[in-house]
């Protein structure tokens, strides 16, 4: 029983968990089905992938752990050999100490003629299955298994496609980075009974490769996930058609509040983005004293510059969306105050992150718009979201999940954390991960852009939390596909408007 499925941009709403969700889904799992049956079903899930990735290899080589993964590559390689590979093991450990389930996998193995040593064989494979660790890895591997792991990387720079089993061995399943020095980069990535987080967010991408699913036959929607993946088919179910009988006035104002001295292209991008992105109208206000008598944006004169726009009437603040902190550099102190306290849909970025991150007063009235039903949207880049927290850039990297969701709660507000796979969070919600996007935005403006977009796209009365899911999926799905130079922010911003245009 087979319900393989890849993992990609495409992604809709696939539940991830982590490794304790999955040691009790899988513990359920074993208590209601005959012994043996869900490693049969991963055996065979496994030889199926690698039939479909590396069809005209011959020599199969599995490196088979100490453990439960060890035992599905075993049964792996047992179904390969029924299919006319020559499939061996290398065995890491004692066949006597396996599990249960690993020590029949390990004699089904024994009696198809599979060759299990503790040593490599001397032909060279055509395929390397890593079933060292799986979700079994908590610290780095060290003696024999980092030398296992080594081997791999020999294999594959030599152009060998690698498949690991779960979880490339060596990488934290929950948070997406390298346990130690040595860790397996894989080609494929077939997760079993669900995926994990941390194969979509850190460094999780640059490991696993491209990312299988196969649940075993087991419902995961019974259960709650530690986080949603969520792709394209998020654009989908989140834009509706605009009626024949709407007008600009439909759509909102958008506000961008930033561009300090040497900045106002920060903020111009910020709300070329939003304008882009179906604002009805977009308003500028640059904190650049020199650029206020710049009477408009000659490559977007639809935009309308207002200089002091955030001093002018309350009711205008109020009942525009705001984005504020783009390029904004010391003067977005003075503008914050009162933008947190009046604005309904406030998006906060860049520096004026900074501001509150340094401020008491600012963190507190932040904290308390909530309170006031006024929504916040944050999209802090990792070192932002470190002083946020009053932490470093390493740690909000290293727990990437959990960062986001301690600065959801602790400023009330719904949380952009970027970065690879990022992250959007709100209190009292499970978490989502964006499987779109890639190292091309990692370019100066991109993510003054995504705040732009997100202003432009939340319509009064809509969702944060949704809205940002959407602006981040469209964002990081305008870069795809390819990785290859850097997608400048301007267009970046042409891109986008594209595919609004074409959906």
């Amino acid at each position: 029983m087979t319900t393989l499925r890849r993992l990609d941009a495409r992604a809709s709403r696939e539940p991830l968990f982590g490794v304790a969700a999955t040691r009790r889904i899988e513990a359920e799992a074993l208590h209601s089905a005959a012994p043996f049956t869900l490693m049969a079903r991963a055996g065979d899930a496994v030889a199926r992938l690698a039939l479909a990735i590396a069809p005209h290899a011959e020599r199969v080589l599995v490196f088979a752990g100490p453990g439960n993964n060890g035992g599905d590559g075993l049964e792996a390689a047992t179904r390969l050999r029924a299919l006319g590979k020559d499939a061996a093991v290398m065995l890491l450990g004692d066949a006597a100490a396996l599990p249960a389930d690993a020590r029949h996998a390990h004699a089904r193995a024994q009696e198809a003629g599979v060759p299990i040593s503790s040593a490599q064989p001397e032909a060279a494979p055509d395929l390397v299955i890593d079933a060292l660790l799986g979700i079994g890895g908590s610290r780095a591997p060290a003696g024999a298994l980092a030398d296992a792991v080594r081997e791999i990387a020999a294999h594959a720079a030599h152009g060998v496609p690698v498949l690991a089993v779960d979880v490339p061995s060596g990488l934290d399943p929950d948070r997406g980075q390298p346990l130690g020095e040595a860790c397996v980069v894989a080609t494929h990535t077939l997760a079993l009974i669900g995926a994990r987080p941390g194969l979509f967010t850190g460094s999780g991408r640059d490991f696993a490769g491209t990312v299988w699913s196969d649940a075993l036959g087991i419902d995961l929607h019974a259960y709650e996930p530690d986080a949603w993946l969520v792709g394209t088919a998020e654009i989908a179910s989140g834009v509706s058609p605009r009626r024949h009988a709407e007008h600009k006035g439909s759509f909102g104002d958008v506000a961008v509040v930033g561009g300090a001295a040497g900045m106002a292209g920060a903020a111009l991008l910020a709300a070329r983005a939003a304008h882009a992105a179906g604002a009805g109208r977009v308003f500028v206000d640059l904190l650049d004293a020199g650029a206020a008598s710049l009477a408009l944006d000659l490559g977007r004169p639809e935009l309308m510059l207002r200089p002091g726009w955030w001093q002018g009437a309350a009711a205008s603040v109020e009942l525009s969306t705001v984005v504020c902190g783009c390029g904004g550099g010391d003067a977005m102190r003075a503008a914050l105050p009162r933008l947190l306290a009046l604005a309904s849909r406030l998006v906060v970025d860049a520096d004026a992150l900074n501001a509150v991150a340094v401020d008491t007063a600012l963190r507190t009235a932040l904290a308390a718009r909530a309170g006031r039903d006024r929504a916040t949207i944050l999209t802090p880049h990792p070192l932002e979201a470190a002083r946020l927290l009053g932490t470093t850039t390493q740690a909000v990297q290293a727990d990437r999940l959990g960062a986001a969701t301690a600065i959801a709660d602790r400023y009330r507000a719904t949380v952009v954390l970027k970065g690879s796979g990022s992250i959007v969070a709100t209190p009292g919600a499970t978490p989502r991960i964006s499987a779109c996007g890639n190292a091309s935005l990692a370019t100066a403006g991109t993510g003054d852009v995504l705040a732009g977009w997100i202003g432009g796209r939340w319509r009064p009365g809509g969702s944060a939390f949704d809205t940002a899911t959407l602006g981040v999926v469209e964002h990081g799905a305008a870069a795809e596909p390819g990785r290859a130079g850097a997608l400048r922010a301007a267009d970046l911003i042409e891109r986008l408007h594209q595919r609004v245009r074409e959906n």
